[in-house]
């Protein structure tokens, strides 16, 4: 299937407007995400993965470029989507866990259908067609009467990805969503994103500190460093060195014939 672009950064420069002055964090950055693909953004602590994601889904305005989104045979400045419009291209899911009580999964859920139920938030028949087959996706359907505040953080998880599945946009971005998983709890997680982006033809870009299963299971990887921003497949950026770079330290090695981190005594 060939690679559709649908979002695109042109000369994007990202950061903060504070009193005094402009904090730029990140600066110059042209590149684009494919949908049907699982797109990892790695990078240090601090350097800007947050912001990024913040500005993509422009919850904060770019310090100067341009974020360009795919609707259909045209590309439009993220500017331009009204908020409405907005709700309907992207599905955004925080690391912060829900700070809801008393609702079940299946009402969670629901929520994903607001940008098309109106003020009062009714579902019909086609709406609640769509929760279902959410839930059915990322394997939560037997969860559907349990309360929020019972589930494990794995559930819990699965749950704000079926809710950004109900809300049927191209595009879906995740910070840290393996952050509070455990270690075959965040294999599945990211198992799961890498099929949905496949099967169902998502532009799914997420961050993370998981270098390791990164390597293993991303189409492709973002890599931030003060260098500057290097896109590529795992075995390419293994084989021009930044991988290296970013990963070797005193006591780690990186193989790049195998795509494997070693931690010597």
């Amino acid at each position: 299937m060939p690679k559709t672009e649908t979002v695109i950064l042109q000369n994007l420069s990202i950061g903060y407007n504070t009193k005094n002055n402009e904090k730029v964090v990140a600066s110059g950055l042209n590149a684009a995400i494919n949908s049907g693909k699982l797109t990892c953004l790695l990078g240090q602590n601090g350097i800007g993965k947050s912001t990024l994601l913040r500005t993509l889904s422009a919850f904060q305005a770019p310090l100067s470029g341009e974020v360009l989104l795919a609707d259909g045979e045209r590309l439009s400045p993220l500017s331009s989507y009204t908020s409405k419009l907005l709700s309907r291209m992207i599905g955004v899911v925080l690391t912060e866990k829900p700070e809801v009580q008393n609702m079940t999964v299946e009402e969670l859920v629901n929520m994903g259908r607001s940008p098309y139920t109106g003020f009062w938030g009714t579902l019909d028949d086609e709406d609640e067609q769509i929760v279902r087959r959410s839930m059915q996706l990322v394997g939560i359907d037997s969860l559907r009467d349990r309360m929020i505040q019972t589930l494990s953080d794995g559930e819990r998880q699965k749950v704000m990805i079926a809710k950004a599945l109900a809300q049927q946009t191209p595009v879906i971005y995740l910070d840290e969503p393996t952050a509070f998983l455990d270690y075959p709890s965040k294999v599945e997680m990211m198992q799961l994103l890498c099929r949905l982006a496949e099967q169902e033809q998502k532009t799914i870009f997420l961050s993370t500190h998981d270098v390791e299963l990164a390597l293993q299971i991303a189409d492709c990887l973002w890599l931030m460093t003060p260098q500057g921003l290097y896109i590529g497949t795992p075995r390419e950026l293994a084989s021009q060195g930044v991988l290296g770079s970013f990963i070797e330290r005193d006591g780690i090695v990186f193989d790049k014939a195998t795509l494997t981190i070693y931690v010597t005594r």
